[in-house]
This record gives C-alpha cells, structure tokens and sequence, in this order.
C-alpha cells in the first residue's frame, strides 16, 4: 500500500520531470541554481534535527548539481564572467565539504546566500522574460 507521502514524491518528481523537458537552456540553468539552493537549506534543517546522513545525502546531492552548473561554463564565450563563476564553483564546493566534515551550518548557510544572489541575477538576465517598453529608447 502506498503512502501519501509516496504518491506527493512521485507527483513532485513528474512535475520536476515535466518542467525540465520544457525549459529553455536559460531556464535549465535557473532549475539547477534553484535546485541546489533547495538541497543547500535541506542539509541546514537537517543538521538542525540531528540527521547526519540525510544532511550528507543533500550536500552531495546540491554538490552535483553545482558541479553540473560549473560544467555548463564556456570559458571561451564567458571570458571573465566564466572564470568568476568557476572559481565561485569551487569555491562553493570546498565550503560543501567543510560543512559536511565539520557538521557546520555556517558554510551551508554561506553558499545559500551566495547561490542566491547568482540565481537572481541569472533570472534578471532571462531572454524570454518581457522587456520593459521604455528600456531600449
């Protein structure tokens, strides 16, 4: 038998499933930025309740997403914005480990904001968002 929180997963991952398949290039971006921004706060309230391994399991998980966002990167067309974001990449993957090592909110916490801030950025950027009617004149 099937609990509801079984059927709330699967209608979350259909629904994270539908939106991938039909988001721009752009948007994918925003989805990875979003979602590891998601599993960044998971592991804080999972350290708050004591839950080491599913804090482990979520700062892996935000660790991937965040090296997939670095893999996006075309260092050549990007030039000095790519190489930020690079090393912002790796800089939020060495305050990953720490955090998981060390049981540490505080680097999580960290990265959160960081993410945040490049998420809105990226979103203030999206091609396909309407543009003001004076902003070009």
């Amino acid at each position: 038998m099937h609990s509801a929180r079984t059927f709330a997963d699967q209608y979350r991952q259909t629904s994270a499933s539908s939106a991938i398949l039909e988001a721009s290039p752009h948007q994918l971006v925003a989805l990875m930025l979003g979602g590891a921004r998601e599993r960044v706060r998971l592991a804080i309230a999972c350290l708050q309740r004591g839950d080491v391994a599913r804090k482990a399991h979520a700062i892996s998980s935000a660790s991937g997403i965040i090296g997939g966002l670095n893999s996006t990167l075309d260092m050549k067309a990007g030039g000095e914005i790519a190489e930020s974001l690079h090393a912002l990449y790796d800089y939020f993957q060495q305050r990953l480990l720490e955090a998981n090592a060390n049981n540490d909110a505080a680097p999580l916490a960290e990265v959160d904001e960081l993410l945040e801030n490049i998420e809105q950025a990226w979103r203030a950027i999206d091609p396909e968002a309407p543009q003001l009617a004076g902003a070009s004149q």
